[in-house]
This record gives C-alpha cells, structure tokens and sequence, in this order.
C-alpha cells in the first residue's frame, strides 16, 4: 500500500514536468494491446482526460491492426503483411475504413467523453488534414492501397485543440493523385506526420514490448534514449515489426519533433510514467545536436541529463 507521505513524493515529482509541458502538443499514436484489453483501454482514456486536465493538448491517432484482421478473418479475406505493412487490396481497404472510423474511433471517442464531451473524431479525409501517395514497392511486392502521408493540413486539428477539445485521428488519406481513391496508411507514420505538422513537443509511441532492445532476446539490453544518428544506423537491423515505430520516431525527431519515444502499452498508465516521473520509461529518441556527449556502453544514463528538452 502506498503511504500518503509516497503520494505527496509523486505528486512533487509529476509537479515540475506538468509545468514544463503546461500548453504543449503531445501526439499519441495509440494502437497494440492498449486496444483490445479493456482494463488497458480505461487506463489509456483515464491517462488522456488527466494529460488534458493538467494543461497538456493531447492529439491522438488510431490504429486497428488487430480488429481490422478480426474483421477480416470473419469475412474470409486474406491479407498478408510485408515488412510490417498490411497488403490493401480494395475489398480489405473497404474495411479497413469501416472498422477503423465505426468501431474503433467511436469506441475510444465514447471513453474519453464519458466524464465531459470532448473528444471529436476525424480522419485524414477531414477538412483536407492529410494527402497521401500509394506507395511504391519492388516488383512483386504490391502492397495495393496503403499510402504515405505527402500533405498535411493541420488547420483543422489546431482549431479543436484551441477550443479545448481532444482529436481522435483515423489513420486513412485520400489519394493525392486521386481524391476518390482512400488509402490506408501506417498508424504510426501518421503520427509522426501530424506531430511534424503541428510542431508537437513530443510523440509517444504505445506498443507491445518495453522499447527497442539491442538484442531482442535479452530484455536487459533496452535502449533507454538514442539520437537520431544513432537510430539511423540501426534500422537497416531491427526485425520488421519495429521498422515503421522507429522510422515514425525517426521522422518525428528529425522533422523538427523535440523528442518521440515508444513505450509499453501493456503497462497501465505507462503514458504518465512516461510524461511525469524522473526516469521516464521506454526508448526515447533524441535530436542528434541535444546530447553532444553519450556516456560509454555499461555506464549509467544520467537520467535527467538526458530527459526533456
């Protein structure tokens, strides 16, 4: 049990990081098992309302991997995945959109206005916010309808946000090529475009592992924070499944985003430890130009040397 002495230390240590991030824009790209258990699904609407409470405009975007093949299993429709990108023939895109902005946006909209109305959803199809390309791939790798983000038009996510309201973001554009064309797109890359666009102070990332692991199968070899230098030469290594959470974090960072960090979304509340506590948790991605010196391998991380900007 928790002392009441321990609850004052907590709330003298969230204490200086709600000051410093009284204001800003934080882009949380909410998706894995955050979305599917429903003690996690509370946490995540709770941690959302006490952010904009305290001050903060959280903006968040949707995934729905797990529903969409849910979906897709029960109407028999087969869609594979390449280097972590789901293969969007046009009758999977068709539901794609209808789980992504009919269930999963309303669900989580429904949360986070249990207590006060206001959270609104929108997609990148809304008041022109996103554009976005079908994207190119080796020749017999097709991955149909999936896009990336080439526009954005942040205009109409800053007005909400400026009348005290939470934007909840489906993760689908219209085709720049072709407006009568939805594409979907990379959840996470999503964010990281918007966050760019609305010069975020910071991107969180929810997954399903504790951060980026140098050796995956050793769970004491998490990465606590890296620079963006750093994150580059690593990619070409880290399993596919990471690729499009670290190459978002990487984008964010180097498009102008002050920090971008994954973290655990099988931890409840890990978006607070995140946010409020000294040590933070998961892997942060730093700009290259924050940090000029990086302690040696096996040296402890000066923590708060290496926190927020």
């Amino acid at each position: 049990m928790i002392t009441p002495i321990q609850k004052t230390e907590v709330l003298l240590e969230a204490m200086p990081w709600l000051r410093s991030y009284r204001g800003a824009t934080v882009v949380i790209k909410y998706g894995g098992n955050a979305m599917i258990n429903e003690d996690l699904r509370r946490a995540f609407a709770a941690d959302i309302q006490f952010l904009h409470q305290v001050g903060l405009r959280p903006v968040v975007v949707h995934g729905g991997g797990p529903q969409i093949t849910k979906m897709l299993d029960r109407l028999g429709l087969e869609a594979p995945f390449i280097n972590g990108y789901r293969v969007t023939t046009p009758e999977v895109m068709e539901v794609v959109r209808m789980v992504l902005t009919g269930k999963v946006q309303r669900e989580l909209v429904g949360l986070l206005n249990v207590e006060e109305s206001l959270a609104i959803g929108l997609t990148g199809e809304d008041a022109g916010l996103f554009g976005a390309r079908k994207r190119h791939c080796e020749p017999g790798s097709d991955l149909g309808l999936v896009g990336d983000i080439v526009t954005v038009h942040p205009r109409a996510v800053v007005d909400m946000l400026e009348q005290g309201n939470i934007p909840v973001i489906s993760s689908i554009a219209p085709s720049v090529d072709d407006p009568n064309v939805v594409l979907n797109v990379n959840a996470d890359a999503v964010a990281a475009a918007l966050a760019i666009g609305l010069k975020a102070r910071k991107l969180i990332i929810l997954t399903d592992v504790e951060g980026l692991y140098q050796d995956i199968d050793n769970p004491a070899s998490l990465i606590r924070y890296l620079t963006a230098s750093e994150l580059e030469r690593m990619l070409p290594t880290i399993k596919s499944g990471m690729v499009p959470k670290m190459q978002a974090c990487l984008d964010a960072v180097q498009g102008g985003v002050s920090r971008a960090t994954i973290i655990d979304g099988r931890l409840a509340h890990s978006m607070l430890l995140e946010i409020v506590t000294d040590q933070g948790t998961g892997t942060e991605v730093i700009p290259d130009n924050v940090l000029p010196l990086r302690p040696h391998d096996g040296e402890p991380l000066p923590t708060m040397q290496f926190r927020k900007a």
